[in-house]
């Protein structure tokens, strides 16, 4: 009896300490209490997100599906997307556009990873280079634009003056329709395929002008990211013998594989999409409006404009501007499939 009445007792204690559980209908109304008070706080920043950027893709995504010039003509659905994939104007446009970032992304990189490598070592001052390197991105892209229009300029231009000196002859630069391999062809006396003339020199002072512009921010990263590398490594390296050019190949670049990867993303985004500087240079260059000399520089979005602008056809540039869409996404992807496991590494 005795034996019996302990084993009770200490089961009823083992029971009155074991934790209660919930009712999973209370868990329920809580995770619902939860989830709607998230949401109340999240309402203003989705309503502001599907007001100003989800519909306005829709819509236009709409407005590609009809024959949109002045007025509204009617449904004609991928007749638009038809007629650009053939339209010898967008792939000139699409060519150009490849030209551009392949003119601004690699060489930017390559820049501002070696500035920021030579900033990061022992230098004075280096609080005030860092500043002076991201001014220009800072600048608005209309009024560096304006000034190096100046620098171009073909008659009283700064670039022309320094040509001058190296005793090279004056360029038109910003007027110039011809490629830069054409050009330098023609200076050797060289004759030079339609295929191989390269971009214009008008689109050549653009990316210059891109390069100095988007140079800072680059540099910036570059910095953060050789911050993140632990000092012992290079300590180790060097005691074990190695080269400062050992050094920065076989540690400093793979250590910065996540930012160049970053970096390559989103500069090639935005030199698919890059508007401002090409049409305030182009249309104030007296070359025939933005995209002059001879569409050499009129890029995707520019060509998008110009459809808006000149020809009023609503319908056929939201088309143009939704297969750059596909092929930004399209690169996107490819750089997350080949560059992603690098990125991880």
């Amino acid at each position: 009896m005795a034996a019996s009445f302990g084993s009770a007792e200490i089961r009823g204690v083992a029971l009155s300490a074991a934790p209660r559980r919930s009712r999973p209908g209370r868990l329920d109304r809580r995770k619902l209490r939860n989830t709607a008070v998230a949401l109340l706080f999240l309402a203003p920043a989705l309503a502001i997100t599907g007001v100003f950027h989800f519909f306005p893709v829709f819509y236009a995504f709409w407005i590609s599906l009809r024959n949109w010039k002045i007025a509204d003509l009617g449904m004609v659905w991928l007749r638009n997307y038809d007629e650009a994939l053939h339209s010898h104007a967008f792939w000139q446009s699409l060519g150009t556009t490849v030209y551009f970032a392949l003119g601004t992304v690699p060489v930017t990189m390559a820049l501002a990873c070696l500035i920021a490598y030579l900033l990061f070592q022992k230098v004075r001052f280096l609080g005030l280079l860092r500043t002076l390197y991201f001014l220009p991105y800072v600048t608005s892209t209309v009024a560096a634009a304006s000034v190096w229009l100046w620098i171009f300029n073909p008659r009283a231009g700064i670039a022309n003056a320094l040509l001058g000196k190296l005793g090279i002859g004056n360029q038109r630069w910003t007027q110039e329709p011809r490629g830069i391999v054409q050009l330098l062809g023609s200076a050797a006396h060289l004759s030079v395929p339609g295929l191989l003339q390269g971009p214009s020199l008008a689109l050549c002072a653009i990316i210059i002008m891109t390069i100095w512009h988007q140079l800072g921010f680059q540099v910036v990263i570059f910095l953060v990211g050789l911050g993140n590398i632990p000092g012992e490594t290079y300590e180790a390296a060097r005691i074990d013998g190695a080269s400062e050019r050992q050094v920065f190949w076989k540690i400093t670049l793979p250590q910065l594989a996540p930012i160049c990867f970053f970096l390559s993303v989103i500069s090639t985004i935005a030199a698919f999409q890059a508007f401002n500087e090409i049409y305030i240079i182009s249309s104030n260059s007296n070359v025939g409006g933005a995209g002059g000399p001879l569409r050499t520089t009129q890029t995707v979005m520019v060509n998008v404009y110009n459809q808006f602008q000149s020809a009023h056809r609503l319908g056929y540039g939201s088309a143009i501007a939704f297969i750059l869409f596909v092929i930004i996404m399209a690169l996107t992807l490819v750089q997350f499939r080949l560059g992603g496991r690098y990125a991880r590494a």
